[in-house]
C-alpha cells in the first residue's frame, strides 16, 4: 500500500512526491542526492528555528538571509556580503561563500528588499539610504551575537554592493574592521549612463512614474562576463532582476555614485579593491581614485589585466580562483595584524 502525505505527517506535500521519496532505493549516493534535491524545498520550509531563512525587519519587510560556516577549522572572522544590482545571494555567490567559509570565515548575506527572495517590488529602490539602513540592521544583529564577540568583521561589496558597503561605512565609520570591494560602483561607466538630456527627462518622469521600467540599458551580461560559457549561465539565476531599470531605481543609483565620488576621502577603514582593467560597467579609474584619495592607512588594490566587470563569476577559472585567493590572503593578513596588535 502506497504511503500518503497524511500517513507520513507531512503537511502540504504532494502524494506523488511522497511515493517517489518513500519508494526510492537509497543504497547509492546518486539516488540519495536525487531524492534530497526533490525534497529540499520541503525540508527547509518546515517550522523549525534552524531552518528559518527569513526575518521581518523594523520596517516590516521580510528579508531573506543566508550564512555559511567553516566545517573543519575554527572561526577566524565574519564576512558580510552586499550583492550587486543584477544579482542575489543565492546563485554564483553560493560558490564564492563556500570558498571563503572553507578558509575559516563565517559568511553572511541578504537579499535587499525587492531583490532575490526578499519582499518588495522586484528591482525597485525607492531610497538607497533606506536600503543601506536595512543592510546595517541585518548585519548589526549578526555582529551583536555573543558567539561572535571579539571576532573581526569585514564588509564585502560587489558592484552596486560596493556602493552599499561604502555607504554602510559612512554611517558606521568605526564599526567594521575592513572592506573587500570588488568592481565597486563608485561611478557607472559613461556608456552605461544615458546622455545628459535623457537623464533630465528621466529624472522628471521618476517623480511621477517611479516604478516604471523605462531607462535604456545595454546587455549587462555581455558587458560584465568575458567567458562566453559563463555568460550564458547567467540565465540560470532565474530570480535576478534582468529588466530595464525602474526610473526611481536608476535615479537613486546615479545619486549614490555621485555622492560616493564626492566622499572618497572619507573612506578610512582597511580595504582591498579588486577591479578588472577592461570593466565597462563600473569605472576602474574611479577605483584608482578611491585607492589614492581614501584616508585609509591600510589599503591595497589589485587590477586584473583584460578582465571584465564580473571578475568573480565571468572570467576564466584561473582568474576567478586568483581573485578569490587574493581576497582570502587579504583576510588572513588582516586577522594576523589584529591578533598581533591585541597580543
Amino acid at each position: 500500500m502506497a504511503l500518503t502525505a497524511a500517513a507520513m505527517g507531512w503537511e502540504g506535500v504532494d502524494d506523488r512526491l511522497v511515493r517517489m521519496v518513500t519508494e526510492a532505493t537509497l543504497d547509492q549516493a546518486p539516488e540519495r542526492r536525487r531524492v534530497r534535491d526533490a525534497f529540499k524545498i520541503i525540508q527547509l520550509g518546515i517550522d523549525h528555528c534552524l531552518f528559518k531563512s527569513y526575518e521581518v525587519n523594523s520596517r516590516g519587510i521580510e528579508i531573506f538571509k543566508k550564512s555559511w560556516f567553516p566545517e573543519h577549522c575554527r572561526l577566524k572572522g565574519l564576512v558580510c556580503f552586499c550583492h550587486g544590482y543584477g544579482d542575489t545571494c543565492t546563485f554564483f555567490f553560493e560558490g564564492i561563500s563556500k570558498k571563503i567559509a572553507s578558509a575559516g570565515y563565517g559568511v553572511f548575506a541578504m537579499d535587499y528588499p525587492g531583490f532575490g527572495l526578499s519582499e518588495g517590488l522586484h528591482g525597485y529602490i525607492p531610497s538607497f539610504d533606506l536600503l543601506v539602513d536595512d543592510v546595517i540592521e541585518c548585519f548589526s544583529r549578526i555582529k551583536e551575537n555573543p558567539e561572535y564577540q571579539g571576532l573581526p568583521s569585514f564588509l564585502f561589496g560587489q558592484s552596486m554592493g560596493g556602493a552599499v558597503a561604502l555607504k554602510v561605512h559612512f554611517k558606521q565609520p568605526c564599526f567594521w574592521d575592513g572592506a573587500i570591494l570588488v568592481a565597486p560602483m563608485c561611478k557607472m561607466a559613461d556608456n552605461v549612463v544615458p546622455p545628459w538630456p535623457v537623464q533630465q527627462i528621466l529624472i522628471c518622469m521618476a517623480k511621477v512614474l517611479p516604478r516604471v521600467k523605462l531607462v535604456p540599458q545595454k546587455d549587462l551580461a555581455e558587458m560584465a562576463f568575458k567567458d562566453i560559457k559563463k555568460r550564458k549561465q547567467c540565465s540560470y539565476n532565474v530570480i535576478a532582476y534582468k529588466d530595464k531599470p525602474r526610473l526611481r531605481t536608476a535615479l537613486e543609483m546615479l545619486k549614490t555614485t555621485q555622492e560616493i565620488e564626492r566622499r572618497l576621502e572619507e573612506v578610512s577603514l582597511p580595504m582591498i579593491i579588486l577591479h578588472g582593467e577592461a570593466d565597462v560597467v563600473t569605472e576602474p579609474s574611479v577605483s584608482k581614485a578611491l585607492y589614492e584619495k581614501a584616508s585609509s592607512a591600510d589599503k591595497k588594490m589589485h587590477l586584473y589585466e583584460g578582465a571584465y566587470h564580473s571578475i568573480l563569476e565571468g572570467e576564466s577559472d584561473e582568474m576567478i580562483f586568483k581573485v578569490l585567493d587574493d581576497i582570502i590572503s587579504w583576510l588572513e593578513e588582516q586577522c594576523r595584524k589584529r591578533y598581533t596588535e591585541s597580543s
